[in-house]
């Protein structure tokens, strides 16, 4: 049976975390270290990867004889810190000690040539860029908390990320491949933002990869002038949602410029026509500001009764990229593709045994996003295993991602396992137990 080639494998890809964990600097006073940070990173990890809802308990099952013994195995933790002492340690630790682990995985990947299949237009790669809530709550706060007041006069308190992942629009998979926290610094009057996140992550992402020829797609928000031009600053290319309510101007000159106006039909399944229309060099806020590409997507259904065609889609995006009748059906599929980050990552990570939004510590530096970072990595680590495991793809063909964890939990909990790959054999094929009770 085909494995994942060993720098892509459960254990190195945990050791390479440990590695991460082990190279920052633990401010701690040394005599009074109980728990080493590598330790305390990975008990926490293994929470998120295991999937499961409670940090206590999930610490409590760990002394357990079984689970310890499995746990030392399979994540290489020698003492395993209460919950309230993992909290305190993870509370002092920068984010951007964590967040190299996404490189550190993408390199592995491209290494494996795991990500030749997501190339998409001219060879391109697209990453896709959205923000999302992570933490809310009107008791719990911190100084770096995101602030929204209601009629009522209540303050709710949140935190929120800005997302960065590679996608394609004929794979499932969605590989995070960065993030940055949206939160209020240290003196600062005016509440950060997720256009004020972009302008960090944009740049570090082109630090992080700069052989990458990345096309970035994000919705609304990012289809203006200076956010263009900062990205093509950086040697990106882009497609950026722009819909009419938010651009009159463009779409006043789309209206008066019919005749500089291309446009594609074709009908597809269930005979509903697609409709394809585009125009190059677009105003897009005025004559003397970005001139961009405009293309746009109607649907045509027909009307179940009826039969009458009826508008059930329509969208629109801006971009740098030459548009053409040979590569208009592409780019549509492309732009839509921005949608993988909110369907594949962000509806994954809340609804389906994530629990991205639970708070499992809110803390007053790094905590609450931290714990985000390790949750991503969990994320993350199961996309490679769809992309690179046999044994991991069996399992998921067989299960829902929810049933195989709740499997993989009570396993965890009553054999002894010596590998990640033990464990999913016998999720796949769990030996014959006679029942102890007798009829």
């Amino acid at each position: 049976m085909q494995r994942p080639k060993k720098h892509l494998s459960f254990g190195s890809l945990v050791g390479a975390l440990r590695d991460r964990l082990e190279s920052v600097e633990d401010k701690r006073q040394s005599h009074r270290i109980q728990y080493e940070l590598a330790d305390v990173g990975l008990s926490a990890f293994a929470c998120m990867f295991f999937q499961d809802p409670s940090l206590l308990a999930f610490q409590k099952r760990m002394q357990d004889q079984k689970e310890r013994f499995n746990f030392n195995t399979l994540f290489g933790v020698e003492r395993i810190p209460e919950s309230t002492q993992l909290r305190d340690v993870l509370d002092v630790v920068p984010s951007e000690e964590l967040k190299p682990m996404f490189k550190e995985v993408f390199t592995r990947l491209q290494r494996g040539k795991h990500l030749e299949q997501f190339q998409s237009i001219r060879g391109k790669y697209l990453i896709s860029i959205d923000g999302t809530q992570y933490f809310s709550s009107k008791e719990i706060s911190c100084e770096h908390c995101l602030t929204k007041k209601h009629k009522s006069g209540e303050t709710t308190f949140h935190h929120n990320a800005l997302q960065a992942a590679l996608v394609h629009p004929k794979i499932k998979q969605a590989i995070p491949i960065g993030v940055e926290d949206i939160r209020n610094e240290d003196g600062t009057k005016k509440q950060d933002c997720e256009i004020n996140a972009a302008k960090r992550l944009i740049p570090e992402l082109k630090k992080q990869h700069p052989q990458l020829d990345i096309i970035l797609l994000a919705d609304g928000l990012f289809s203006n002038h200076p956010m263009i031009e900062m990205v093509k600053a950086q040697g990106m290319d882009f497609i950026f949602t722009a819909k009419p309510g938010d651009h009159t101007y463009l779409f006043k000159w789309i209206e008066n410029h019919q005749s500089n106006i291309k446009e594609l039909r074709v009908t597809k399944d269930k005979g509903a026509e697609h409709v394809y229309r585009w125009a190059e060099n677009a105003p897009l806020e005025s004559a003397e500001k970005s001139y961009v590409n405009f293309f746009e997507l109607k649907i045509f259904s027909p009307d179940k009764k009826t039969k009458e065609p009826t508008c059930t889609y329509r969208s629109s995006w801006v971009t740098n990229l030459t548009l053409a009748e040979a590569n208009i059906e592409k780019m549509t599929a492309a732009a839509r593709t921005r949608w993988k980050i909110e369907n594949q990552c962000f509806n994954n990570l809340k609804n389906r045994g994530y629990c991205l939004e639970h708070n499992f510590g809110h803390g007053s530096q790094y905590l609450s996003f931290n714990f985000y970072i390790l949750t991503l990595l969990a994320f993350l680590f199961h996309q490679v295993f769809e992309l690179t495991d046999t044994l991991y793809q069996q399992a998921r063909a067989r299960w829902s991602q929810r049933m195989l964890w709740e499997r993989m939990r009570v396993f965890f909990t009553s054999f002894i396992f010596s590998s990640w790959e033990q464990l999913l054999t016998h999720c796949l094929h769990p030996p014959d137990v006679n029942s102890p009770v007798t009829v």
